[in-house]
C-alpha cells in the first residue's frame, strides 16, 4: 500500500479551493450563493475523532503486542489496512471538500457585512480547520500502522524487498 503524499492532498485542497472561489463568484452574478450548511464542520470534526480514536487504538494494541504483556489483544493485519484506507480515503475527501469550503470562504470576505454571509464564512472557515484535522488524524492512523523497516534485506546497492 503507497502512502499519502502531503503535495497530492495540498493539490486538491488548491485546485478545489480555486475552482469553488469561482464557482462563488459565477453563482453569485447569477444572484444566490450555495449555503455553507452547519453540519460540514460537525461531520468532518467527527470523521477526525473517529480516525484519531482508532489510530489511538491500535497504537496501544501495536505497543502492548511489541511488549509482550500478558493478555495483550493482537492487531489483525486486514483490520489495520482496513483502518488505514479508510484513512486515506477520508483524507482525499477532506481535502476536496476544505478546499471547496475554503474556496467560498474567501469569496465570502468581501461581505462580512452582511451577517447571513458573515455566518456561512464562519462555517466555512470551522470546515477548512475541521477538514484538516481529518486529514492530520488520518495521517497520523497511517503512521501508526506502518510496518517497520526491515534493515537485513535492504543493503546499499540493492533493490527494497516489495
Amino acid at each position: 500500500m503507497r502512502e499519502l503524499r502531503i503535495r497530492l492532498l495540498a493539490g486538491v485542497f488548491v485546485v478545489a479551493g480555486v475552482l469553488s472561489w469561482a464557482g462563488a463568484r459565477l453563482w453569485n452574478s447569477v444572484g444566490t450563493l450555495p449555503s455553507v450548511p452547519l453540519a460540514a464542520p460537525i461531520v468532518l470534526a467527527l470523521i477526525a475523532v473517529v480516525l484519531l480514536s482508532t489510530a489511538l487504538s491500535l497504537r496501544a494494541r501495536l505497543r502492548a503486542q511489541r511488549d509482550r504483556e500478558p493478555g495483550a489483544k493482537g492487531v489483525d493485519p486486514l483490520m489495520a489496512a482496513r483502518a488505514v484506507v479508510f484513512g486515506q480515503a477520508s483524507a482525499l475527501v477532506a481535502a476536496l471538500v476544505a478546499g471547496m469550503y475554503g474556496g467560498t470562504g474567501v469569496f465570502l470576505l468581501e461581505s462580512l457585512d452582511i451577517p447571513a454571509r458573515r455566518d456561512q464564512a464562519i462555517y466555512a472557515g470551522f470546515s477548512v480547520l475541521a477538514g484538516i484535522a481529518v486529514i492530520a488524524a488520518a495521517l497520523f492512523l497511517e503512521r501508526v500502522c506502518k510496518l517497520p523497516e526491515d534493515d537485513d534485506h535492504n543493503t546499499p546497492g540493492t533493490a527494497p524487498a516489495s
